[in-house]
């Protein structure tokens, strides 16, 4: 089973860290990059000290929400290659969750998961698909009017969790807004996952990007790439 989410009080003090506006820039740059951030892109992105963009990135770290790792810049190894330098990226296989009073809907949407996966009743599968098509349309119809295709499909994405990446004209998604299911049930969750954005594009036909499943460690089970480009990942 994924990780549950932090407890109340765990999860307000993680929150309360980015009440400080320049943690939370930081945090919204080393979650928003493709890979991770050391110090003195941080430092140079912020323009600020590299000393103060130090500390803000430890406390993220102590507060759970960004992990570290340790590389040389250069890529190389052995003598000469330098000291390795501390890098940061969003926290793995955690979240942060504050309602008041508490609601615990990823606890109902494991149940309604599991009983899914044990029953394999074809016409509640059908329903449930049918729901993801439903649901995608209305998440198309909310995307800001005036807007284009692309631009709207983004929003779309941004919108409802999914971080999307553009990058050599694909879109990846870095986030799954189901992740808390995906370990457990994954085929279910991914197939879901796409036949919800295969509706949300299809309302967005002029957008230049279809779905495709695309399975990759720390990223959405879904992809976006050009009409003319691969079906399968």
């Amino acid at each position: 089973m994924a990780n549950p989410s932090k407890s109340f009080a765990e999860s307000v003090d993680a929150l309360g860290l980015l009440a400080e506006p320049i943690r939370r820039q930081l945090y919204e740059l080393v979650v928003g990059a493709p890979g991770p951030v050391d110090r003195d892109t941080a430092a140079a992105t912020l323009k600020i000290k590299r000393t103060l963009a130090a500390f803000h990135l430890d406390r993220l770290v102590e507060g759970g929400l960004l992990e570290v790792e340790y590389r040389r810049r250069s890529g190389r190894t052995g003598p000469g290659a330098g000291r390795p330098a501390k890098f940061y990226r969003r926290a793995a296989g955690d979240q942060v969750d504050v309602t008041l009073p508490a609601r615990r809907y990823g606890l109902a949407a494991e149940i309604l998961a599991d009983g899914l996966d044990r029953s394999r009743d074809a016409a509640a599968l059908k329903g449930v698909r049918g729901a993801a098509q439903d649901m995608g349309r209305r998440l198309a119809a909310a995307a800001p009017r005036g807007a284009d295709d692309r631009a709207a499909l983004l929003s779309v994405l941004t919108d409802n969790g999914f971080e999307p990446l553009e990058t050599d004209g694909e879109v990846t998604l870095r986030n799954c807004p189901f992740d808390a299911l995906v370990d457990d049930h994954r085929d279910l969750t991914c197939g879901l996952n796409l036949v919800l954005l295969e509706s949300v594009s299809a309302q967005l036909p002029e957008s230049g990007l279809r779905p495709v499943s695309r399975r990759r460690e720390g990223f959405c089970c879904v992809a976006f790439v050009p009409e003319d480009g691969e079906r399968t990942g």
